[in-house]
């Protein structure tokens, strides 16, 4: 169950931010005891991958925080960010953490389980965080745009911990992602009655 959570948390933090998890594990199995990524993955931790992933992570962190450009940049992670939800739940799933001491088999027989399960998490998670985005830009006049990015980085940082080190609290995040949709979707329909009243007015002027 635990490891189930792991994956999850990481796969929906990629689907924020494609890099934060992937960095994160990386960095804690390369300097530190807390992750030890399974011998499939250990290329996470390698020196010249790190530094990519942090450049990476860079141009995103500053291309999301742009309107218009924000827009571009989730139509390119639409590829990226699932692959990376693949890759963060096939290696978090499979790591040996502070909570998770025996992976065991998880998985073993079917190793592409996880990474499509990942795939799939992260897919939804961005399609959320790219159908949200217009609508806050929209009603802020763009302003919203850096605010939100950093909320979505600051919430993909705090999961990618969360999952590898209390994954019980993924959990929490799946509850307030459940309590969101009906909110994105009702904010949408509003958006577009609104659109459609300002249309209709422009007629009878």
């Amino acid at each position: 169950m635990l490891e189930v959570l792991t994956g999850s948390g990481l796969a929906a933090s990629a689907g924020l931010n494609a890099y934060v998890p992937l960095l994160l594990m990386g960095l804690l199995s390369r300097y530190t005891d807390l992750v030890e990524l399974p011998s499939g993955w250990q290329w996470l931790g390698n020196g010249w991958v790190v530094l990519i992933l942090a450049v990476l992570l860079a141009v995103e962190v500053v291309a999301d925080k742009v309107p218009v450009v924000d827009h571009v940049n989730d139509v390119v992670q639409t590829v990226v960010r699932p692959t990376a939800g693949g890759l963060a739940f096939g290696a978090g799933a499979g790591s040996e953490t502070v909570t998770v001491s025996d992976p065991d088999t998880f998985f073993s027989s079917h190793q592409w389980v996880p990474v499509v399960v990942g795939v799939f998490i992260a897919l939804g998670v961005h399609l959320l965080k790219a159908a949200a985005r217009p609508v806050i830009n929209a009603t802020t006049a763009g302003v919203g745009a850096p605010v939100a990015s950093t909320a979505e980085d600051a919430t993909s940082v705090v999961m990618s911990v969360v999952a590898l080190l209390l994954p019980v609290l993924v959990l929490v995040f799946l509850v307030g992602l459940v309590l969101f949709v009906p909110w994105l979707f009702r904010r949408r329909r509003e958006r577009r009655r609104e659109r459609a009243a300002a249309r209709e007015a422009g007629f009878r002027v």
